[in-house]
Formats: C-alpha cells, sequence, structure tokens
C-alpha cells in the first residue's frame, strides 16, 4: 500500500476516535509537537527508520519524548508500533493536522519559494488561496534555495510547482525526449 495512504488512513481513525472522545483539539497540539520534534531531530529519524532497532525500543523512546501527551496520542504511537509503521508517524502527524483544519473551516496553505516572502506578496497569496478554497488560510513558507525562484504551493492535497528548478526540468525532459 502507498505509505501515504497508510497515512491518511491512520490520521483519518485517530482524528474519528479523537471527535468521538472529544480531545481532537488536544490531539492536533500533540501532532503539531510530534511533527516538529521529529523534522528537527534526525537522530529521532533515524531511530524511527532504523529496521535494526526493536519495535519496543522505539515505543518506549516516543512515550518517553512524548510522555505528557494525550492517551490518544500514545495510542497511536503503540498502534504505529505494533503494526511495524513507525517510521510513519510525523507523516501521520501532518495528515491529522490537515485533516483537523478543514474539518473546522481552515487550511495551511504550505508556500516553498527560494527567499522569504514579502508582506504583500504574502497577502496577495493569502487572497488568492482563500478565494480558491473558500475556507479561512493561514500560511506557512517554506525556504528552499534548490528550486532556484518562483513557488511551489501546497493546500491540503493539491498542489502547483511554479518553481524555476520544475520548469528546468521539464525542458531537460523535452530535450532528451526529443534525441
Amino acid at each position: 500500500m502507498n505509505e501515504s495512504r497508510a497515512a491518511i488512513r491512520y490520521a483519518k481513525a485517530t482524528l474519528d476516535f479523537a471527535i468521538e472522545k472529544k480531545a481532537a483539539d488536544a490531539v492536533e497540539k500533540d501532532m503539531r509537537e510530534v511533527s516538529a520534534t521529529i523534522s528537527e531531530n534526525t537522530e529521532l529519524q533515524n531511530l524511527l527508520e532504523s529496521p535494526v532497532v526493536k519495535g519496543e525500543v522505539k515505543k518506549n523512546s516516543l512515550q518517553q519524548i512524548f510522555k505528557g501527551s494525550n492517551e490518544i496520542t500514545k495510542g497511536l504511537i503503540g498502534t504505529l508500533t505494533d503494526n511495524k509503521r513507525i517510521a510513519l508517524l510525523q507523516e501521520v502527524a501532518l495528515k491529522y493536522i490537515i485533516l483537523h483544519e478543514q474539518l473546522k473551516g481552515e487550511d495551511v496553505a504550505y508556500v516553498t519559494t527560494a527567499v522569504p516572502l514579502t508582506s504583500d506578496l504574502e497577502k496577495k497569496v493569502l487572497s488568492e488561496v482563500t478565494k480558491i478554497t473558500g475556507n479561512k488560510v493561514t500560511i506557512e513558507n517554506k525556504i528552499d534555495e534548490s528550486i532556484i525562484g518562483g513557488f511551489v504551493l501546497r493546500v491540503g492535497d493539491l498542489q502547483y510547482d511554479a518553481s524555476v528548478a520544475n520548469k528546468l526540468n521539464g525542458l531537460k525532459r523535452e530535450f532528451t525526449n526529443s534525441l
């Protein structure tokens, strides 16, 4: 099964359970912490992806790191470990956040640029994305110099790639195919 589809299924199941237990906001806070912690810590990423480290060690490590988390979050960590899917934890956390925000009528637009967005440009992007989605939108700007210029916009599962790197890759494919 596609890893992304698996992450969405775990995130949906977790969200449904959190809503049932009236803890969806608390779990979203946990998921933001989980996502940030994993993305900032390469040792933790390596631990989660390592096939050599036993599942119990991963589970105990995560339970210690996130010991103040909601019981639903702890249950998710346990389930992912038991199903040998703990490497998906960060992706599940991100999908949960997206699903919960959509449920609240909010979206997060991830804009990747080579340089930081100016406030004027951020306002323009925000108004356009709000028109497209019809929801309240917040912008999260990521800087990635490898895109050279332009931008990559991602809202939910929609993505628009207007980066210079993408256009150069397209030209490269065209030249390669025409030879």
